[in-house]
């Protein structure tokens, strides 16, 4: 679900071009993670910002991104500014607050922006919505949200396309798996929002 999430809000929604500027928030998570893969099998330039060196790492060694962006120890909207010198032509985002409204103040003329996530808002009493809206006006840019299940009638195509770059070798898949039972449910979704995990995170629930 989380392939068929980044395969068609990247392909339908983003609607990449080769060449230009792909960012991705939450780049180490099951969706993110195969976003920024599939924007670079389109020929892409991609950019991902993530919780840490290790996840950092991760994401270009492991995933092929052109670049990390460590949001827990850099100024992202200076990164940003090094990174895409030209703008941001897609970005795919999964957290929201702070990091959205540094992406959107980088967008370039005629950007798009996927709304798939706001894992940074989900707990917050007064969600916090993007200060930086106006850079959409001024760059012509759109911003859209996606939930996959609009897709149902198209999950064939898209499993059908993630196997085959997946059979190639273009494609990765990460699982975090943590034993534990259902007994370890309450602390495996925190590890979720604490960002704790790599790839998709599964509970094992038994042999």
């Amino acid at each position: 679900m989380s392939g068929l999430t980044a395969y068609f809000g990247l392909i339908d929604i983003g609607r990449p071009e080769p060449g230009q500027t792909v960012v991705v928030s939450g780049a180490a998570g099951a969706v993110g993670s195969v976003v920024g893969q599939i924007a670079k099998i389109l020929g892409c330039r991609v950019i991902g910002i993530a919780g840490g060196e290790a996840k950092c790492r991760l994401v270009v060694d492991e995933f092929g991104f052109d670049a990390a962006i460590d949001y827990q120890n850099e100024d992202v909207r200076k990164a940003l500014r090094e990174h895409a010198p030209a703008g941001v032509d897609v970005y795919f985002d999964n957290v929201g607050g702070d990091v959205l409204d540094a992406v959107l103040l980088r967008l370039a003329r005629g950007a798009r922006v996927v709304v798939c996530g706001a894992i940074s808002q989900y707990n917050s009493t007064k969600p916090q919505g993007p200060a930086n809206y106006l850079s959409l006006l001024v760059n012509r840019a759109s911003m859209t949200g996606m939930v996959v299940f609009d897709y149902a009638d198209r999950y064939a195509e898209g499993v059908a396309q993630l196997a085959t770059w997946r059979a190639e070798g273009r494609l990765k898949s990460l699982e975090d798996v943590v034993s534990g039972g259902v007994a370890a449910f309450p602390e495996t979704l925190m590890r979720l929002f604490r960002g704790e995990n790599h790839g998709k995170l599964v509970l094992k629930i038994a042999d």
